[in-house]
């Protein structure tokens, strides 16, 4: 059996990549590991007080994350998919890079939130990352665009 690992940050994007990876896994007869990333909160200067409560800031993050993907892990078994999850803190690249090496993903199915090249210069982009980083098939699902026409 394929496997497809699947990396949602619980974004308005996450849908699209949920169906685009179960379509993906009906198709070639995969299971799919979904994968979220908890991200350490970052503090400037000003906010170093409440670096203090990093500690529960991310048990709140960690604990929210877990129960997302429990919803979702059993919607998509209800629709009769192979699901396992998976949960980490820390960079996103590194944790979805080696995941998908450990299972030997087959292919990974990720979005891209549509950012300008200027905020991924800055920023970085996880998506982008995660491209030159891959050994097997990146499908990339776009962001909704908010002027086009639904195909129903």
């Amino acid at each position: 059996m394929k496997t497809i690992l699947t990396p949602i940050d619980f974004s308005e994007a996450s849908d699209a990549i949920v169906d685009a990876s179960s379509a993906l896994a009906r198709a070639v007869d995969a299971r799919i590991v979904l994968l979220t990333v908890v991200q350490p909160p970052v503090f400037t200067a000003e906010y170093s007080a409440l670096m203090e409560n990093v500690a529960e800031i991310m048990a709140i993050g960690e604990r929210s994350a877990s129960n997302h993907l429990e919803r979702l892990q059993k919607k998509l078994e209800e629709a009769g998919l192979s699901v396992e999850t998976l949960q980490f803190n820390g960079a996103p690249i590194v944790h979805i890079t080696e995941q998908a090496e450990k299972y030997n993903a087959d292919y990974i199915v990720m979005g891209s939130h549509g950012h300008t090249a200027f905020y991924d210069l800055l920023v970085g982009s996880t998506t982008h990352g995660v491209l030159k980083r891959a050994r097997c098939p990146v499908v990339i699902v776009p962001p909704k665009d908010p002027h086009r026409k639904s195909k129903t």
